[in-house]
């Protein structure tokens, strides 16, 4: 007898053997054997009512009784009147009995699911309901279900309250055309629920699911601790509560949530949820958990501006869910009367990060206390370092390094930086700077500070819980030209990351909210970077608050207490440079922990300027006095550099060497665009 399912359509796993004495030795999938039964029914039926009838509805009834025909052969359909429910429970690891358990469906739910799911099993049944239905579609609609689930007429009314979601049914497993009468309505199945039940993990088109693979390592502190402990309990009772976890990136926030159900080996998927996601499709989405039993890990991403909210509610879900968000981030509104519970992510400590990169990166396990200080990542976010490092050392067949390590940072995160950064590779070290021996030492002690981090603030508990003891903020305050910028450059090159010179211009919006988010930007592809983050003309942002007369100022003045609190919890080297100090606001150099004043060089230190701004092979006139220079000319590092860039051009352009009047012809160049008035010098 041929098969009309096909192979394709047999699930394995959910294989049962009928019982010799009723169908042979067939082996059948439940599924396939409630739809077998429940095509003799429709055949019984539609023989009663068109026992006469020699048209397509008698070639229907040779289908659908040659569909139970090839799974029960002779067997009479009366051998099946009992309960379904008594046969599906026999094999509980069907898709069947799991949903009619999860979502404790009755008899007439059941029978009508399998109703509307004939014309997913079969395009022959979908011929049979077309030429059925009065508008011609594949499918049956209510009252023809309503023939065979309420024979007598029997409770039709009670069909109602089994179909259309409610209160008390609020994950129906039905769709049907709501303008149409009710018995007259297409009986259609929840979007993917028949491909589930074929073991085929199908979600509905519009709901983005994700299942990642969490990263542990370096939480066993984390889990360890009470709170987690707690959540964890409920989480494996299954409790309706809803478990905010939120995260300085919304990355970090996922997979502390995936790490968390993996802990407690309970079944989770990652869900997105977009501006589109309707109240039908929000219950759909819940219906497709529940039915899975999973724990929907739903992520929030920030909104992309103030008028977006999203309503997302939980309210009739009988599981746990567990929401991500970004602290930064504004994300939408959660409608929930179950208990809430909130978990904000944490830092982690030195002995975490320590063991973290460890686990991960086993070829530099020596130089785990450096990896820790340096780059006090996220699990996540080290996993894809240590991925790309292992794809270095395969094709360079060579053992890893340090350097390596802030190669993988700098190439991961300089394809995320946004327009409003610029990102510098360090070439400047201590040698390119000419500075008063105090600023020196204090640029020193600040580099010293982040690399003995660990054992003042771990080793040695200083500071132990209070608020923005890691990283450093410092200020450089003084004239153009000063070496700000150099300084900050040699800053980066010595820890060993890169400089992101932050583009106020790009960050300072007129929108309301707009620049709290592009700020948000910003830190965030710090913290991915651990680069130097470089604030220039800081007092645009930094400055001081004023007094509110307006909407325009409180929105600015809320803007600099985001800023205060950002900059606080940003674990790197964050610098500000400014012109003038005095703009600063006073809450900012609280928080800073150097000030740092770059004066205009002195004699000593202009010549110095002038000899390292000229290389050792330029062609210098024999006349070319560098401490007349200085003496003459008391102008800061900037200028110098200019200078000598302009006389070397002016040499080149008149074929010579470089003169001594070619200097003081670049040096008045410099005065002028300065404002500043040139003083002439005689020649010689």
């Amino acid at each position: 007898m041929n098969n009309f399912l096909g192979d394709a359509h047999k699930d394995e796993s959910l294989v049962v053997e009928i019982d010799s004495g009723v169908a042979g030795d067939l082996q059948v999938p439940i599924l396939k054997r409630e739809v077998a039964i429940m095509a003799g029914r429709f055949s019984q039926l539609l023989r009663r009512r068109f026992s006469d009838d020699t048209s397509a509805v008698a070639i229907s009834l040779q289908f659908m009784e040659f569909r139970y025909r090839e799974v029960y052969d002779d067997t009479p359909l009366e051998h099946w009147h009992s309960d379904c429910r008594t046969r599906i429970a026999d094999h509980p690891d069907s898709g069947l009995c799991q949903l009619i358990s999860r979502l404790k469906l009755q008899l007439a739910q059941i029978d009508m699911l399998l109703i509307a799911g004939l014309t997913e099993e079969h395009e022959g049944f979908a011929d049979i309901f077309r030429t059925l239905h009065p508008e011609g579609q594949p499918l049956p609609t209510i009252g023809l279900a309503a023939q065979l689930v309420c024979p007598d007429g029997h409770d039709r009314s009670s069909l109602r309250a089994l179909i259309e979601p409610s209160e008390g049914n609020y994950f129906s497993i039905f769709n049907s055309d709501g303008e149409q009468p009710f018995f007259t309505r297409s009986l259609r199945l929840a979007e993917g629920l028949w491909s589930w039940l074929h073991g085929i993990d199908l979600w509905p088109r519009k709901i983005s699911v994700h299942k990642i693979e969490p990263v542990s390592a370096g939480l066993s502190e984390w889990l360890a601790e009470d709170e987690v402990q707690q959540i964890s309990q409920h989480l494996q009772l299954k409790s309706a509560f809803t478990l905010m976890i939120t995260a300085e990136t919304l990355e970090s926030a996922i997979n502390r949530a995936s790490v968390l159900c993996q802990y407690t080996n309970i079944a989770y998927r990652i869900i997105e949820i977009s501006e589109e996601l309707d109240s039908e499709l929000l219950r759909l989405l819940q219906l497709h958990c529940l039915m899975r039993d999973v724990i929907p890990v739903i992520h929030l991403p920030s909104a992309s501006g103030s008028s977006v909210q999203r309503k997302v509610d939980f309210g009739f879900y009988p599981l746990p869910v567990i929401v991500c968000t970004q602290q930064s981030g504004s994300s939408g509104s959660l409608v929930d009367n179950r208990p809430i519970r909130c978990l904000q992510v944490q830092p982690l400590s030195f002995t975490s990060l320590r063991s973290m990169w460890r686990t991960l990166l086993p070829e530099l396990v020596g130089e785990a206390n450096q990896l820790a200080a340096r780059y006090p990542f996220e699990p996540g976010q080290a996993q894809l370092i240590c991925a790309d490092l292992q794809q270095v050392a395969s094709y360079s067949q060579r053992s890893l390094s340090l350097a390596d390590v802030a190669g993988a940072v700098r190439s991961r995160s300089a394809s995320a930086l946004s327009g409003s950064i610029r990102l510098i590779h360090p070439i400047a070290n201590w040698s390119s700077l000419v500075l008063p021996a105090a600023q020196l030492r204090q640029l020193e002690d600040a580099a010293n500070r982040l690399f003995l981090q660990s054992k003042v603030l771990d080793d040695w508990q200083f500071l132990s819980g209070r608020r923005g003891a890691r990283g450093v903020r410092m200020l450089f305050s003084g004239p153009p030209g000063t070496g700000k910028t150099l300084s900050a450059e040699v800053m980066a090159n010595v820890l060993g990351v890169d400089l992101l010179e932050v583009d106020l211009s790009s960050v300072v919006s007129k929108w309301i909210g707009e620049t709290e988010k592009n700020l948000a930007d910003i830190f965030n592809a710090a913290e991915t970077t651990r680069a130097v983050l470089f604030f220039d003309e800081a007092d645009a942002l930094f400055g001081k608050r004023t007094e509110v007369s307006d909407a325009h100022d409180r929105y600015a003045n809320l803007e600099t207490a985001y800023l205060l609190s950002r900059i606080e919890r940003y674990d790197g080297l964050a610098i500000l440079a400014t012109n003038y100090r005095q703009n600063i606001d006073a809450a900012f150099s609280r928080r800073l922990d150097f000030i740092i004043e770059f004066e205009e060089p002195g004699f000593e230190e202009r010549i110095k300027l002038w000899q390292c701004h000229i290389p050792k092979v330029a062609p210098l006139c024999r006349d070319v006095n560098l401490p007349e220079l200085a003496s003459l000319f008391p102008i800061v590092g900037g200028h110098i550099r200019n200078a000598t860039v302009s006389a070397a051009y002016f040499a080149a352009q008149a074929g010579s060497e470089i003169t001594r009047q070619h200097f003081f012809d670049a040096i008045r160049r410099e005065y002028e665009k300065s404002g500043k008035a040139y003083r002439e010098v005689s020649r010689r």
